[in-house]
Formats: C-alpha cells, structure tokens, sequence
C-alpha cells in the first residue's frame, strides 16, 4: 500500500475531502508550520499522526526546509500533498520529493499564480476560473498539470463568492489526482502528465456546469 503526507497550514478542507474520499493508501501522517492549525485536530481525530513543526522556530528557510524533509523522511510517503500549505519551500527542497509532490493552486495555470488569485480572475475579466493540481516544481505555482477544474465567472461574483465556487471544485479534484497517483497511472512525458488510458500526454479538465 502507498504511503502519502499530508503538509497544511490552516483548516484542511482539502486535507478532508481526501480522507472522505476513502483512497487506497495510507496517510502516514499531517504535517503543519503552524502550531494552531485546525487541520491538525481534525486528523488526529481520524487517529493520524499529526506533527507541528513551527517555521518561526527556524533560524531561516533553509533551516526549516531540512527540518521538514527529515520528517516526512521519517514517514517513507511515496507522495507528498500540499494541502492549503503557505510556505514557499526552497529549490533543493522541491527537487528532493521531484515527481512525487503535489499542489493545488485556486486558478487554472499558468494564469494567475502567485496569491490574490479571485481578485485577479476578477480584474482580468476572465469568462472561467478554476483550480489546478500539478506536480511541484522549483518555480512557484509551476510545474507539470495532473488535471484542472473550470468554474463560470458570474456577473455579480464577489472574490468571495468565486472563492467558494472554486474551492468546491478542489475537493473534487484533489481526491482525483491523489488516488490517479496512489494507483500509480501518472506518468511524466515529455514534461506533461500522461493519464493511463488516455491517447494524449496531458492534464484532465472537468468543467462543472454553473
């Protein structure tokens, strides 16, 4: 059985609709940089292990950084999740779990990286928005796309209310990714994801009606 982490730094909705999608791996462990984080109760509640390892304790990033990879070393993940995780990890530190390291960032990439992200869909008067999960990379909010979920722009959205429409959409496809991995029908080609069972070397898209 496939062994995956799971790295939050906040509630863990994401976190949740993973355990709630009754995967076939295990989930080693919950890692957190905050102490407080709401996630950490809630896993431990399900009997997971649950570490709190606060990055203000560190003399710098690359302090934390080591500190973080040795303990998701200690828990031997075949995968690590970044869950709502709000630290920016360091170039050897991405290239360590390379391939095996997974994030979901609430836009359809490469458009809109970085934070703000409804704000800006807003703004940019885009038609759709959406979220994406894709293997980690060195450059931020980059890398190879497992699949992306589109979601209508309303007339009268508030960044709030695209907010919600989206994150509805990452509880739906986050679970996906983790177990298309888990099972072990990903595959990188030529830089692009490759899906067992599909004829083209790239991500899914699933487009939910408004």
């Amino acid at each position: 059985m496939k062994r995956y982490v799971i790295l939050i730094s906040g509630r863990g909705s994401n976190m949740e609709a993973i355990f709630a999608a009754g995967l076939s791996g295990q989930c080693a462990a919950v890692i957190s940089n905050r102490p407080d984080a709401a996630g950490l109760a809630h896993a431990a509640a399900r009997g997971i292990t649950t570490v709190a390892l606060d990055h203000r304790a560190f003399a710098d990033r690359a302090a934390f950084d080591a500190a973080l990879a040795a303990e998701i070393d200690r828990h031997a993940p075949d995968l690590v999740v970044l869950a709502g995780f709000m630290r920016v990890l360091g170039e050897s530190f991405v290239r360590r779990y390379q391939g095996r390291m997974f994030n979901i960032h609430p836009s359809l990439l490469p458009c809109f990286p970085g934070l703000c992200t409804h704000e800006a869909a807003l703004a940019a008067g885009v038609k759709l928005h959406g979220a994406t999960v894709h293997f980690v990379t060195p450059v931020l909010d980059d890398g190879p796309i497992v699949i992306q979920a589109a979601v209508p722009v309303l007339p009268d959205d508030s960044a709030e209310t695209l907010a919600a429409r989206v994150l509805a959409q990452e509880h739906v496809i986050y679970p996906r990714a983790v177990r298309w991995f888990l099972e072990g029908r990903l595959r990188l080609v030529d830089g692009r994801v490759q899906l067992d069972g599909e004829t083209q070397a790239s991500g899914a898209l699933i487009a939910p009606a408004a």
